[in-house]
């Protein structure tokens, strides 16, 4: 069945909220609300949250692009020349990969992420 547009309205305020508040989000955060709340699987939670990710990324560049402090294209290009390759290979390697395989896989990622991240608050 579809999901609930009411229950995915309330996941993306959710995850709006937390990614305002902490300047982050992407998918380590929109893959496992995908998954938990709206009940996606894996690889359509990942295809799902590259899209949003996009579309916000598209709106944020609108918005800042008039800004006096200007963009640094010869930082932004080879930075995005360098994910979209990462995306192609990424899902060349995840349809080799089950859906619980990939699951697995993202929380010891995740998990790691933490580990570094408070390691580092605790420096």
């Amino acid at each position: 069945p579809p999901p609930d547009p009411l229950r995915a309205g309330g996941a993306g305020a959710g995850l709006g909220a937390v990614t305002g508040l902490l300047g982050v989000g992407g998918g380590f955060l929109a893959v496992p609300a995908l998954v938990t709340v709206l009940a996606f699987e894996m690889q359509a939670a990942v295809g799902t949250s590259l899209l949003v990710i996009t579309v916000n990324s598209l709106a944020s560049l609108v918005t800042r692009s008039g800004s006096a402090a200007g963009l640094d294209w010869a930082v932004i290009a080879p930075f995005t020349g360098a994910a979209i390759l990462g995306a192609w290979d990424g899902k060349r390697l995840a349809e080799k990969v089950s859906g619980r395989g990939l699951q697995r896989l993202f929380a010891v990622v995740l998990l790691a992420v933490a580990g570094f991240m408070l390691a580092d608050a605790l420096a």
